[in-house]
């Protein structure tokens, strides 16, 4: 048997997993999110700007992915947000059975929207569905303007794309309009919100657009 028939049967049987995880998601009530990214591009830091701006209209839990050590988590369960660890001691992606068996575990009473952080990285989680209905990519800044064209699967399979640290684009050779065009021609229904976790600019337009599909709208 080659490498590509395992693969694909890899991610055949991940598929299915993923439906079974999408029906949990339903049955609770639970609008779920993939959200990925590079690792330091704050994908941590968004998530808490994003439950704390849904405060009053939307309750987050939060499942976390890493292949080692709970330092995100505690960060999110300080925060008040129910929160479940995932080490994947090695492998670069979140996969459907693990959120699957996270889910088993994590206190999702009263919670409308499940934020799953994937694993740092900017190629292999994109190759595994989770059961989320929603994908967003967040970028950074000081990664620089020419990701979209590094890494385009990334950018072309995501629902919204979240720009951080806008706070240093004054100090960073990094072409807004240019990136911005990128990406439109790469996915041109993607939502993009450039924003800043540290001023708060752009959040509250991000979380706007998280509630409007976790809602259905």
């Amino acid at each position: 048997m080659s490498q590509v028939d395992i693969s694909k049967k890899i991610l055949s049987a991940n598929d299915q997993i993923a439906l079974q995880v999408q029906k949990m998601l339903d049955e609770r009530g639970l609008f779920g999110l993939n959200v990925m990214g590079s690792p330091g591009a704050g994908k941590t830091s968004v998530i808490l700007a994003t439950a704390k701006a849904l405060k009053g209209r939307l309750k987050a839990a939060v499942i976390e992915g890493d292949i080692a050590s709970r330092v995100d988590a505690d960060k999110v369960a300080a925060a008040g947000i129910p929160v479940h660890q995932i080490n994947t001691g090695g492998m670069c992606h979140l996969d459907a059975p693990m959120v699957r068996d996270a889910l088993d575990k994590l206190e999702t009473e009263g919670a409308d929207l499940l934020i799953i952080e994937n694993v740092g990285n900017l190629v292999c989680p994109n190759e595994f569905a989770l059961g989320a209905r929603g994908r967003a990519l967040i970028a950074s800044v000081p990664e620089g303007d020419d990701k979209p064209l590094k890494y385009p699967a990334m950018f072309q399979d995501a629902d919204a794309v979240v720009l951080n640290k806008m706070d240093l684009l004054p100090y960073i050779d990094f072409d807004l309009p240019a990136y911005r065009r990128l990406l439109l021609a790469l996915n041109p229904d993607v939502a993009f919100f450039p924003l800043s976790c540290k001023t708060g600019e752009g959040v509250a337009e991000w979380a706007d657009w998280l509630a409007q599909k976790a809602k259905g709208e």
